[in-house]
């Protein structure tokens, strides 16, 4: 779906009334040109019937971080207290965002909810996510706040040696902005959120949609915490080893720890762990079904490493919504990270769900 096709989406869902004269003045387009765009939108299955009758397809709904990603890779191995030279790169990112852009180039019609600034930043981070397909509408607006920023040094193996966080925006993301959204989020197939959020949220989100099937990403030791006393509403956890060991205090280094860590998860509600331990594999644990899987297959060479999870937890998605068994999802996921890996920017272009059924065949 096309930048433009949202916009006119967007204003379809407000009113499904509006005349297509009005959506063109509003858009300052041609009446032909918003004709056009609808009978695309039409043709898509995105709107039914006279009066713009809204198409009742499933959508998935990611709230948290979304960031301008700023990634500094040496060329060679990293020297500390020294100017190292490589490359710098710019994109957009955010767990939250990377999950929905990723989703969207999956083919599904992901919705953000998140927060920017009145910015250059805030400017940016719309049209890229835009481009991407995913649906921004959702997206507040904050002016006393920046847009969140993301800045990591990468070694030359692309793996992430260190980062800073500016997020202090999405601090503003509470229930009482989130409260607005609640029809629509109860609409929802699925609901993916991220440790970037505050507890008022998390609380909200929790108590709220309790009947809803919720994934949940832990983004970072210093915030993996945030979620623990939320863990009972949790369907599907996506983390670290190391934030898996920050969340619980146990250690996630063998695979007797490891079971014995996803046991206290699964003891505290959650019914689906996946722990990623970089080239060891992804740790996945159901209650019924315990194992380690890592990519069969793979010929690219690491960029970028710093997407890869938002990738995974993607790929988990699609595939719950397919209902596929645990081991072909997990290897989907595994795939959707491998492509994400292969490129400078934190989510990649590349990625479609032919090219990751192509993956996972070679």
């Amino acid at each position: 779906m096309s930048s433009r096709e949202q916009q006119i989406l967007s204003l379809i869902r407000e009113d499904p009334m509006l005349p297509q004269q009005a959506i063109a003045e509003q858009l300052a387009i041609s009446r032909s040109a918003v004709a056009g765009h609808i009978m695309n939108l039409a043709n898509k299955g995105l709107i039914k019937g006279r009066g713009y009758v809204l198409s009742d397809s499933p959508f998935v709904v990611a709230i948290g971080g979304a960031n301008i990603d700023i990634h500094g890779k040496s060329l060679k191995a990293l020297r500390r207290k020294d100017s190292n030279p490589g490359t710098v790169h710019i994109s957009a990112g955010g767990v939250a965002r990377n999950v929905a852009e990723n989703l969207a180039r999956l083919g599904l019609d992901c919705r953000l909810i998140s927060a920017i600034g009145n910015d250059h930043h805030g400017q940016m981070l719309m049209q890229l996510s835009r481009d991407a397909g995913i649906d921004m509408q959702y997206v507040h607006e904050i002016a006393s706040a920046p847009t969140s920023t993301y800045l990591s040094i990468l070694d030359d193996a692309g793996d992430m040696r260190v980062a800073i966080a500016d997020m202090s925006i999405i601090d503003q993301l509470d229930a009482i902005r989130l409260r607005p959204q609640q029809a629509m989020l109860q609409q929802s197939s699925l609901m993916i959120l991220d440790c970037n959020l505050p507890d008022s949220a998390l609380a909200w989100l929790s108590n709220t949609f309790a009947d809803k099937t919720i994934f949940a990403d832990t983004v970072s030791t210093t915030k993996a915490t945030r979620i623990k006393p939320y863990l009972h509403s949790i369907h599907t956890l996506k983390t670290t080893a190391t934030e898996a060991e920050a969340l619980t205090g146990l250690e996630a280094r063998t695979k007797v720890q490891l079971r014995k860590l996803a046991s206290r998860l699964h003891g505290q509600g959650v019914e689906r762990v996946f722990i990623t331990r970089g080239d060891q594999g992804v740790f996945y644990s159901t209650g019924d079904a315990q194992g380690v899987e890592k990519m069969k297959h793979s010929t690219h060479e690491v960029r970028n490493a710093g997407g890869a999870g938002d990738a995974f937890l993607a790929g988990l998605a699609y595939a719950w919504l397919e209902d596929w068994p645990i081991d072909r999802s997990v290897q989907f996921a595994l795939a959707a990270a491998d492509i994400t890996l292969s490129h400078p920017a934190t989510s990649s272009p590349a990625l479609s769900l032919a090219a990751v059924n192509h993956a996972m065949e070679h």
